[in-house]
């Protein structure tokens, strides 16, 4: 029942009434009051993980069609940080083309692989004695992206990925820590099958013989566990629900979503 814009005192008496905090309303030019609806993160700070995992609970939350492939999410609305940052770090290397996701994708399938890019980091480093990599750290990075024609998208690589990696100096336990992501990507893929089954098989198979190597890569502590729904986000998913009221029925959801609590680097039953 809420309206966007505000029309009128009874409109105003009813976000009173919601308790909606006054940083939600916004006035446009023309001197029309609208609910502040969440916008797409800023492009230029693409680790700014909070501003992304605000938008991806608007728009790829359970029980909508689900496309934030790679991104864990329960149905109690929280999301997997490492699963979250694994996401925002693949689609940082890729410049928007059409090609784009089948970069990503190879980048994903490249983490889903343990001990893979500490391999090639070390045979950068005999290679290059005098200047060994210098991994880049920080929310600020100096990102060089690729751009694939989509008519080169079946010629990406696991070593043009690796190429990527190196390339934009992305520390090794950056990498490690998108594990999570990966193996949430690959099960997805199994969920919905694809064209590219195939390659998903090989590399799976890969991976478990990379475990055996590796064993599972390990977590950074301040970005792991479940990020839960904070105040805002119950304001941002009800202002969405309100304007989606006025549109046709959304088309039925296809995501893998996860029971609360449960572990996503495991198989989901």
């Amino acid at each position: 029942d809420l309206k966007n814009p505000i029309q009128g005192l009874e409109d105003m008496d009813l976000v009173k009434q919601r308790h909606i905090p006054t940083h939600f309303l916004h006035v446009k030019e023309d001197g029309t009051l609208v609910l502040c609806i969440m916008h797409a993160p800023d492009p230029a700070h693409p680790f700014n993980l909070e501003q992304v995992a605000q938008y991806t609970l608007i728009f790829g939350r359970p029980e909508m069609e689900n496309t934030w492939q790679g991104i864990a999410f329960d149905y109690a609305f929280c999301m997997h940080w490492q699963t979250l940052f694994g996401f925002v770090l693949c689609w940082a290397l890729c410049a928007n083309s059409a090609a784009k996701s089948s970069v990503v994708r190879r980048l994903a399938l490249v983490m889903a692989r343990p001990g893979m890019y500490y391999e090639a980091v070390a045979l950068y480093n005999a290679a290059f004695l005098e200047r060994p990599l210098m991994a880049q750290y920080g929310s600020h990075l100096n990102i060089l992206q690729v751009h694939v024609p989509n008519d080169q998208a079946c010629n990406f690589s696991d070593d043009n990925a690796l190429h990527i990696l190196l390339h934009n100096r992305i520390p090794l336990d950056w990498v490690d820590h998108a594990y999570t992501y990966s193996m949430v990507y690959l099960e997805q893929q199994f969920h919905n099958p694809t064209m590219f089954m195939d390659i998903f098989k090989d590399v799976d198979n890969e991976h478990i013989e990379c475990l055996s190597c590796y064993g599972t890569p390990s977590a950074i502590l301040q970005w792991d566990g479940w990020r839960e729904m904070m105040e805002d986000d119950h304001y941002h998913l009800m202002f969405k629900c309100a304007e989606e009221r006025l549109l046709p029925a959304p088309p039925e959801a296809t995501g893998l979503y996860y029971y609360i609590g449960m572990d996503p680097n495991q198989v989901h039953l």
